[in-house]
């Protein structure tokens, strides 16, 4: 086994050093533009795709090379258990992308650390093993794809894809990916057998690989939706690139303020209504939109946005470090330290980790603290109450600042926010009339005594379930604030693509959510208001599920299984559906018995 371990580290020693001083090139040459550690959460994706891809590449070679008939005839034929085989050659796989992934990232971060003023935290010297992680289940993936049978290959390249749904972050994403890890090794040593055009016999290697194949197909069926919707688009009168039905979410969030207000009012009972609508026209109307879905959490592995911002008057830039929950600076003329910045005149750390926002404020789960460059220090300025998480930031108005967090409104005074120093106390609160996952704008007006607020709910009912609904409420001057007008809006789609994913087969739809909040559930800013399936569309699932187990009996008879794999097999389609059902038909062909 060591022999063949070392014979495969040669056999691949030049494109692995050639493809480490590549990478470490490219880090260094970054280097120099950029901070590789303060990019934003779209630059951490595409550079794990790019080691994903690598490892998957580095797959098909080598197990490419093996796959042949007589070379694989002649692998498995030496004086070692098979398991023993592949482990040398997965443990060379592992060797290699240690090198050629991990090696030159420590390398970077060493540098960093050691040779600039740049924040290098804990949390960075966890990007190798979650770069090395990634990489490697991409391994395991394309060694299945190459010893599986022909049929079910591809089923394994669907495994990773859950790091792009998992909410997980930090030392939870960490291990997301090992759990990941362990499924794709398992797939790879069950496939790893003298008759690779054989589908597994036992159950114990027959149900993680029915498993696997089973989501492969629900994803390839779920991708039928979005391929019916871009020949939609093609046709030119899809909602989204045409003129969208009158009444829906899709016409409401593109619409005027001052249309949308009044489309609201319309069928208002209340006295005021007709001269709230003559209002809107006249009046201005400020529109506000959540601006993020989610806020830094302390030691998560990447950045939702840059946290970093520049003092052009001091040409400090200061960088947020998780570590000492604090800002540390850095000279923007010649890259030296500039020294560290808490919170307010003691310099304390900040208890959350801080997300710059424009005009030099700083926001975190539940305050906002404004940077004084005069003074070099931050103080807070807006804090929420306890158990709330800011959604919008905050925005004038006139001489009214609003903000909002997952639960409710806030007004402040804007000249105090903008001219003063202290904490300010909110002068009204107005409570959500709905989930803040669903909030899609605010609009509002001033009116003589008070405001008018139009809420629009109804975010992810595109394409997903959801019940979209216009709600105008009345904010007086006294801080009471009272509904006026409600206005259901129309779906945009028809029931069946809406919850297409869900009847196609209730049940890997929940564990397709199961897997994604595994370990972490999803950010408050997300959490949606619970809709009951309609009863039609339970109606069709049961229907379809029903369906396949007899199309799964009369299968398996064509395919000659075993009467425990008939009855295995009927009792999936009749628990999964249709995607177990094709799943059958790939895993076996007709008459294999």
């Amino acid at each position: 086994m060591i022999d063949l371990f070392k014979s495969e580290l040669l056999r691949f020693r030049a494109w692995c050093g050639a493809y480490a001083l590549l990478h470490f090139g490219l880090l260094a040459f970054f280097g120099r533009l950029v901070d590789p550690l303060q990019q934003p959460a779209v630059v951490y994706e595409v550079v794990a795709a790019v080691y994903g891809l690598s490892g998957l590449l580095l797959a098909l070679y080598q197990m490419g090379g093996y796959r042949r008939p007589n070379t694989w005839l002649i692998l498995l034929h030496r004086p070692l258990p098979h398991w023993q085989v592949a482990v040398a050659l997965l443990g060379a796989g592992a060797i290699l992308m240690l090198i050629a992934v991990v090696l030159p990232l420590l390398l970077m971060l060493a540098g960093q650390a050691g040779l600039t003023a740049r924040v290098v935290d804990a949390r960075h010297w966890l990007l190798p093993l979650a770069a090395c992680l990634i990489a490697a289940c991409c391994y395991l993936a394309g060694c299945f794809a190459m010893l599986a049978p022909r049929r079910i290959a591809a089923a394994a390249l669907v495994v990773p894809l859950l790091f792009t749904a998992s909410q997980a972050t930090g030392p939870s994403a960490l291990l997301v990916q090992g759990a990941v890890l362990a499924w794709l090794l398992a797939l790879v040593f069950f496939a790893f057998k003298p008759d690779l055009s054989r589908p597994p016999s036992r159950w114990r290697s027959a149900l993680p690989v029915g498993l696997t194949v089973q989501m492969a197909v629900y994803l390839l069926l779920c991708t039928g939706a979005l391929a019916y919707q871009l020949l939609w688009m093609v046709q030119g009168s899809h909602p989204l690139n045409s003129v969208p039905p009158a009444g829906g979410y899709i016409e409401a969030s593109r619409a005027d303020g001052a249309d949308l207000i009044v489309a609201g009012l319309a069928d208002s009972r209340d006295a005021s209504a007709p001269l709230w609508r003559e209002q809107a026209r006249l009046a201005e109307v400020f529109t506000w939109q959540r601006q993020f879905d989610a806020l830094p959490v302390r030691n998560e592995l990447g950045n939702i946005a840059p946290m970093e911002f520049d003092d052009e008057a001091r040409r400090l830039r200061w960088i947020f470090s998780h570590d000492r929950m604090r800002l540390v600076g850095v000279n923007l003329v010649d890259g030296k330290p500039a020294g560290t910045l808490g919170l307010g005149n003691d310099n304390t750390p900040f208890p959350r980790p801080l997300l710059p926002a424009s005009g030099r404020f700083l926001i975190s789960t539940d305050t906002v603290y404004a940077y004084d460059t005069h003074a070099l220090r931050v103080l807070p300025r807006i804090a929420l109450p306890r158990g709330e998480t800011f959604a919008i930031p905050p925005s004038a108005m006139g001489e009214v600042m609003f903000a909002a967090s997952d639960r409710a409104l806030y007004t402040f005074d804007a000249r105090a926010f903008a001219d003063g120093d202290a904490l300010l106390q909110p002068r009204q609160r107005i409570a959500l009339p709905g989930r803040i996952g669903d909030l899609g704008r605010v609009d509002v007006i001033e009116l003589i005594d008070g405001y008018l607020l139009s809420f629009v709910f109804g975010l992810g009912s595109t394409d997903g379930p959801g019940r979209p609904v216009q709600k105008i409420l009345q904010l007086q001057g006294d801080g009471r604030a009272t509904e006026v007008a409600r206005r259901v809006l129309v779906p945009d789609f028809p029931i069946a693509l809406r919850y297409y994913a869900f009847w196609l087969s209730p049940a890997m739809h929940a564990l397709r959510d199961a897997a994604a909040s595994a370990l972490s559930p999803a950010p408050t800013l997300q959490r949606r208001e619970a809709q009951p399936t309609p009863t039609i569309v339970w109606q069709l699932a049961l229907l379809l599920m029903l369906a396949c187990v007899p199309a799964s009996w009369w299968l398996s008879r064509r395919q000659r299984l075993a009467r425990h794999s008939r009855v295995a097999w009927a009792i999936a389609c009749a628990a999964i559906g249709l995607p177990a059902l094709l799943s059958q038909r790939l895993i076996h062909a007709d008459g294999e018995a």
